[in-house]
């Protein structure tokens, strides 16, 4: 499949861009101004971190057999919006709606919306409608348990970093952004708080000195040791060292110690080891949301503290996508 190689988050967007572009790359590659539509059958299924593909054999007018490569969203956040690895399989005859491929509008598209045969739907894109269910009957007593992260929250956060007022160093990075330099093509994640904006699901597991938070993206894992204390500076974490303590049912989190992260502190603005972060994770009053509050500070990329607010949803019953991040679909755009 040739495509435009130029990658972003789901992401590595330049602070200028708009915050609803949430694709591990851009959609460049792609007539989003078109809508094509096509129906076949499934011949070849990859559910993988960070893009779900799946080759599809589809008629054409003239009765000739014709093949389109189809490019999804990353597994993870495909979860969470109802599109597990069982949700398709080899065989099934879809009808799938998107966009054309601007170089190869025969052969290659962009997955926004499929229908399997038996009139079931799927999303194929962070952007398309989630067949999840939207709304639990059920509260939390506590923050522990399986949370998920809306894409309105990513989007507001995203949007929010344009706003931030930056040092010298800050301005520069910030403004020599190379798209094939994300983190994520090395199966890297964006580093916190970004990370814990992403629309995907979250297990919080709470123990008797620690707290265990974990990501459904590129194997995120986190660990808040209750009344502990941080290392020597000289040492360093890709997501930091975290000490918390409770106030009430609220967990809140100091976390220091990062390593120097290219995607440390946003889509555009790297972190450094002087990166101090400050979280609360607070379960609200109705026990169905999970109120995600704090203060990023790091003074060699931000001029002064900037502060967050998000939430997360109780999905008691959503399971991870159990999906690695795979090296190859992460790299696939920066040799095409």
């Amino acid at each position: 499949m040739k495509k435009i190689a130029k990658l972003v988050l789901i992401c590595s967007l330049p602070l200028a861009l708009s915050a609803t572009v949430l694709a591990h790359h851009s959609a460049a590659a792609y007539d989003t101004q078109k809508e094509v539509t096509v129906k076949g059958s499934v011949v070849k299924y990859q559910f993988k971190n960070p893009h779900v593909y799946m080759t599809v054999q589809v008629k054409k007018d003239d009765g000739t057999m014709a093949i389109m490569e189809v490019e999804a969203g990353a597994a993870s956040v495909l979860n969470g919006l109802g599109f597990n690895s069982s949700s398709l399989k080899v065989g099934d005859v879809v009808t799938i709606q998107g966009n054309p491929g601007r170089n190869n509008p025969d052969t290659t598209m962009l997955g926004r919306d499929l229908y399997k045969q038996d009139g079931t739907y799927l999303p194929l894109n962070i952007a398309s409608r989630s067949v999840y269910e939207g709304k639990i009957d059920v509260s939390a007593p506590t923050i522990a348990g399986t949370w998920f992260a809306p894409r309105a929250g990513f989007n507001s956060f995203l949007g929010g970093t344009r706003r931030w007022t930056l040092t010298d160093k800050g301005k520069e990075a910030s403004s020599h952004i190379d798209p094939k330099a994300t983190t994520q093509k090395d199966c890297v994640p964006i580093g916190e708080p970004a990370l814990m904006f992403y629309p995907v699901a979250n297990k919080i597991d709470v123990q008797k000195d620690k707290v265990i938070i974990k990501t459904d993206w590129m194997d995120s894992e986190r660990t808040v040791y209750l009344n502990g204390k941080h290392p020597a500076p000289t040492q360093t974490f890709p997501h930091g060292h975290s000490v918390g303590h409770w106030e009430g049912k609220a967990l809140v989190v100091e976390t220091t110690n990062f390593k120097e992260h290219l995607m440390g502190n946003s889509t555009a603005l790297p972190g450094s080891t002087q990166k101090k972060l400050t979280e609360k994770f607070e379960l609200a009053p109705d026990g169905r949301t999970l109120q995600y509050t704090g203060t990023l500070d790091d003074p060699v990329y931000l001029a002064q503290p900037v502060q967050f607010t998000g939430a997360w949803e109780y999905r008691p019953t959503m399971p991870f996508s159990n999906q690695k991040c795979d090296l190859e679909v992460a790299r696939r755009f920066l040799t095409q």
